[in-house]
This record gives C-alpha cells, structure tokens and sequence, in this order.
C-alpha cells in the first residue's frame, strides 16, 4: 500500500508534523485503515505489502520540493491486481489543497501506472474541506478527481475510547473536544493504553504522538492524577513504562521531596526498567539508584 506521506525538503513548521504522522500511520497502517477506513481495510492485501523508493517531485502548486517519504504497493485482496494507497496529512486549510491532490495522484499514476486509492487526513482546526477536484468548462467536463478523507476535528473523540486500536488511541489527541474535556480525553487514553499489548518502543510512539498534541498542564496533571487513583484497577496504569514519567513529574511536584523519586525509582526498578532511563525520570544519583536497587 502506498503510504504517501510528502514531507519538504528544507525544514519547516510542518516538518515534525509530517513525520510523527508519517511514523504513526506507517507503523500501524493496518490497524489506521482497520478503524477509519473499514471498506480499504477489508479489501486490500495486507501479506503483499511492498514499500517503494523513496521519490522526490517538485509541487507545482508551491514550487517547493516535496519529499515522498514512504511508498508502499500491495494488491486487492483475492485478486492479483496491484495497487498504491497514498495517505496525506493535512496540518493547515489551504483552497487549492484538493488541487494538489490530484497532483501527487497524476504524479504517481505516471510513474507506477497502478490504481490509487488517495486519502487526505485533515488535523487542522478550520472546518473548511474539499473532497474531489473538477476540471470543466461550460461547454465540456473534462474529469472529476474524488478522494477519501478524514477530517479529524469533526470526528468525537468518545466515540473511539472503547476500541483496541493504537492509531485511534493516538489520534483522539487531534480531534473535536473542548478545553474542559482535555483531563478526560487523556484519561480515557491511558485507559485505553492499558488494554492494548504492545511493545514499549511502539508504546512511546503512540504516547509521544498523543503528548505532543494534548499535553496538560500542572493543574490537569495533578487532577488527571487524583481520578487515575480512583480507580479499582489504577496500578495497570501505573505500571505502564510511559506512565512512570507522569508519576515521578507529578510527585517531585506535590511533595518536592529525594523520598517521592526514591518510590518512583523503587517501582522501576522492580519493573527492571534501564537504570538510564531511571535517572532520566527522577533525576536521582546513579550512586543512589544503585543503592536501591540492593533493597529491591
């Protein structure tokens, strides 16, 4: 499948964008089609995925390089006929981003000559969206082009807390909720986080991805805290590698005291988590970490 995601060459605002939604949707393609676009999702091959070259075209619209990041081909499924799926993430309302579309779609079909399945993800805020692009004139249609999108401030954010999915968990952090929804929405986050089996390098993706869109402040973190405690089965969340950084923020904070990051550093240990990433989270003497962890 293609995943298309076209990042500038010289560094930009977007730049970062691009690449944690690149990274994201690249890692859990499947489960990012499972959840947003069943109909692609139950009609693709997901054992004959192929990434592709990376490619770089000239936009012809802004006349700035773009970078094709990552490219993959695979096949409908039950049949032999190979296809591109291209995905393309949006971080800002432009008029003539339908356009461009159909730029990277001819750009792409003139070089594999594969049908395309484009995707447009939008995480701007402006409820300005555009689904196709026409060429005509009063006299003659020349073509329309259509393309599938997912506008994810329009999508409510309870609706996905009760999926298994990373890319959902993930994503929530973009989507329509208001300010005094923020604790809530990262509480069911991490709810979710605890329901899903995977990897910590895949954990942190998904958690980074999520801090980097709804991160609270002091005030909601000790809030967010005091609920997380309420709950019967709190220790799942506590016990999940991300969490331990909250944990040791929040009680260097509440109590200021060497004893709070020694408790934190008591439960790492335990966990055998890497002593570096122990003395990254509590900021504790590598001396004092290994004296603690004799009492474990």
């Amino acid at each position: 499948m293609t995943v298309l995601s076209i990042v500038k060459e010289k560094p930009s605002p977007y730049t970062k964008h691009d690449q944690l939604f690149k990274q994201l949707i690249h890692t859990f393609f499947k489960d990012f089609l499972e959840v947003f676009f069943p109909e692609v999702h139950e009609n693709i091959d997901f054992h004959a995925i192929r990434p592709l070259s990376e490619e770089v075209y000239t936009d012809l619209i802004e006349g700035r390089t773009r970078r094709l990041d990552i490219v993959v081909e695979t096949k409908l499924k039950g049949t032999d006929v190979v296809i591109i799926v291209h995905v393309e993430p949006q971080s800002s309302a432009q008029t003539y981003f339908h356009e461009r579309m159909y730029q990277y779609f001819s750009l792409l079909y003139n070089k594999y000559r594969k049908p395309i399945i484009p995707i447009a993800v939008l995480t701007y805020p402006e409820n300005w969206e555009k689904k196709k692009y026409t060429m005509a004139f009063p006299f003659f249609h020349v073509l329309t082009f259509n393309y599938l999108t997912l506008h994810l401030r329009k999508q409510n954010w309870r609706k996905f807390v009760h999926s298994n999915n990373p890319v959902a968990a993930a994503l929530i952090s973009k989507m329509g909720y208001t300010d005094n929804e923020r604790i809530q929405v990262k509480f069911e986050f991490l709810k979710m986080m605890t329901k899903m089996k995977l990897d910590p390098a895949k954990q942190r993706l998904v958690y980074g991805f999520f801090e980097t869109y709804l991160k609270l402040d002091v005030e909601e973190e000790e809030k967010l805290m005091e609920e997380i405690q309420k709950l019967p089965d709190a220790e799942k969340i506590m016990e999940l590698p991300i969490s331990y950084e909250e944990r040791g923020k929040i009680i260097g904070r509440q109590e200021g005291k060497v004893e709070g990051k020694q408790e934190v550093a008591l439960q790492m240990l335990k966990k055998d988590l890497p002593l570096d990433l122990i003395v990254e989270v509590t900021q504790l003497d590598r001396r004092e970490i290994e004296r603690l962890r004799k009492l474990v």
